[in-house]
């Protein structure tokens, strides 16, 4: 109950309104708030908590960032000559107009790399809009994320293409570290924990992990599970999949969509779109 109210969220709207469409359940609410838990009666649907694994952003200075574009070739926008280049990609900074780049797949594919490093701060938000010709980079704080699994789709190694980029060698990591605590129950600080942990810190610096926004949410394309994910791999390759076992109580889920190319993330569980308390109920 306790950490229930303090991931509670509230909506500035008078509670005696008429209109139903702020306290009504939207698609993008989807892993960031609980559908279940809000109360009765006049806050309903104007009261949510937070799902289990969502978080509010703190926020980061965005000048080490600028000078890390400029030094990958980034145009400032002082310097921009729109006849010269007129289809070059803008690139934003929280919400700001800083710079063009001609080479926006590299950039991006350098941005996230760096952030699955742990270079860039994992609650940093890149998006690419193709359409638009627009690269927005956010570092603000207020922004509620959420992790999800990344989905290996480098071609240098075809045997991990479409696989997650976690591995049996992660989890025996995590594993060990509940060996390592163990032994060293109350002789260790926090900060020799943390460092003898591989732990969370350790997936997301592995690029196991990344958090993702609702606005990068919109760029991304996620699968349901890694059992669903390994079902579409095995098609694409020509495989075929066994006949589904006949499970009254087994999760109900579409046929796996052939004209999907590739995913690039993956639910950690589909539990995870559940509050505190919502998820301690046992059925």
């Amino acid at each position: 109950s306790t950490l229930s109210h303090l991931r509670r969220t509230n909506t500035p709207i008078g509670r005696d309104g008429k209109i139903a469409k702020p306290r009504q359940l939207h698609n993008t609410h989807w892993g960031l708030v609980c559908p279940a838990e809000t109360p009765e009666g006049q806050a309903c649907g104007l009261v949510k908590n937070l799902s289990l694994m969502c978080f509010v952003s703190v926020g980061k200075g965005g000048g080490p960032i600028l000078e890390f574009l400029m030094q990958r070739d980034m145009e400032l926008l002082e310097a921009y000559e729109p006849v010269q280049n007129p289809d070059a990609t803008k690139i934003f900074l929280n919400g700001t107009w800083v710079g063009v780049h001609t080479n926006p797949s590299k950039l991006m594919g350098t941005l996230l790399d760096v952030r699955r490093k742990g270079v860039l701060p994992a609650e940093t938000t890149i998006i690419r809009d193709v359409r638009d010709r627009e690269i927005k980079i956010f570092t603000d704080a207020g922004r509620v994320c959420r992790p999800l699994f990344v989905v290996n789709n480098k071609e240098d190694d075809p045997e991990a293409t479409g696989r997650l980029v976690l591995t049996q060698d992660h989890i025996a990591k995590l594993h060990e570290d509940q060996n390592i605590l163990a032994n060293a129950a109350g002789t260790m600080s926090d900060e020799e924990r943390s460092k003898a942990i591989f732990g969370w810190q350790g997936l997301l610096d592995n690029g196991v992990c990344e958090f993702l926004d609702a606005e990068e949410e919109e760029t991304a394309m996620i699968i349901m599970t890694p059992d669903d994910l390994e079902e579409h791999r095995t098609l694409r390759v020509g495989g075929e999949l066994e006949p589904a076992k006949a499970d009254p109580h087994r999760r109900i889920k579409p046929a796996p969509n052939m004209f999907v190319r590739q995913w690039t993330h993956c639910e950690i569980h589909p539990a995870m779109i559940l509050g505190i308390c919502a998820s301690i109920i046992p059925f």
